[in-house]
């Protein structure tokens, strides 16, 4: 059988391999796609005989796929992803406001960036629709990458050569104590003073922790590290409790009660930006709020 042929055998039953390559069973891709048992065995088997090998073996109560079985399976849920993704890029250049937009950001820009980009957005396009993922900088630049989010507000911004980005704005970085602290008050330290310290952290995987990680390197110590959490809230919460000092950006309106905020010399700051998938075509929607968050930086 020609390659030809073989496609397009292969293209009305995508969805029947990427099924049962999720369920391992044949019952139950059967119930989930609506169609008999014996159809979807009959279909599986005549694949088989196109292909010129068994595309399932038995494996215990369930199946196992074949190697064969295996690549043709993982192709299938490509191509969906791509005709799910032709899809909605169709349906949007008919309907602009039907289309949503996944944006992924840190935790810390969800206090004041990321509502007043949407609010500012949603005057101009009441019907926008947004999915809001957040997380730790590395989880983000791992979702964009593999194509879950369509934007992603980061920072310090990723050089990844598969991004396009956009710089924003500059955040300065700033060192929390307690109100009780040696330091507190003072007009400006320097990071060869904290090499005693305590600190607070976020965890590995977040941007202002490589950020304290390599401050800490060029002053020529590594941090004595007290607690470690996932949220800046609560590293900020801790260190108000007087259980050490944090590299944090500026909290507004002011520091909370119980922290005080003291400029590193010389200045520090952390770029915030905006990252897509470099090359891929976005949606009407998607493009419609890039270039909104573009013009406002």
């Amino acid at each position: 059988m020609t390659h030809e042929n073989l496609t397009s055998q292969l293209a009305p039953h995508l969805l029947l391999l990427a099924t049962l390559r999720s369920t391992r069973n044949v019952t139950r891709a059967a119930e989930l796609l609506g169609v008999p048992q014996p159809t979807v065995s009959r279909r599986l088997a005549a694949l088989g005989e196109s292909l010129g090998a068994p595309l399932t073996v038995p494996d215990g109560r369930g199946i196992r796929l074949t190697r064969a079985a295996e690549l043709l399976a993982e192709a299938s849920e490509r191509a969906l992803a791509s005709v799910d993704a032709g899809a909605r890029l169709a349906r949007e250049e008919i309907e602009p406001e039907s289309g949503r937009v996944v944006l992924g950001f840190l935790h810390l820009l969800g206090r004041s960036l990321v509502p007043s980009l949407l609010r500012g957005y949603r005057a101009q396009v009441p019907g926008a629709r947004f999915t809001l993922v957040q997380g730790s900088r590395q989880e983000m630049v791992d979702r964009l990458a593999g194509g879950e989010l369509d934007l992603a507000l980061l920072a310090p911004v990723p050089s990844d050569v598969v991004f396009e980005t956009a710089v924003l704005a500059t955040q300065p970085i700033l060192l929390s104590v307690p109100s009780g602290h040696r330091l507190a008050g003072r007009v400006g330290v320097r990071m060869t003073e904290l090499a005693d310290e305590e600190f607070v952290m976020l965890e590995p995987g977040y941007g202002l922790r490589r950020i304290t990680d390599e401050l800490c390197a060029e002053a020529g110590f590594s941090p004595r590290i007290a607690f470690e959490g996932q949220e800046s809230d609560t590293v900020r919460g801790l260190v108000a409790a007087g259980l050490g000092v944090a590299l944090l950006p500026h909290f507004e309106p002011g520091a909370p009660a119980g922290v005080a905020e003291v400029p590193i010399e010389p200045p520090v700051g952390r770029t915030i930006g905006l990252a897509w998938r470099r090359g891929e075509p976005v949606s009407r929607a998607v493009g419609v709020f890039r270039d909104f968050v573009l013009g406002r930086s």
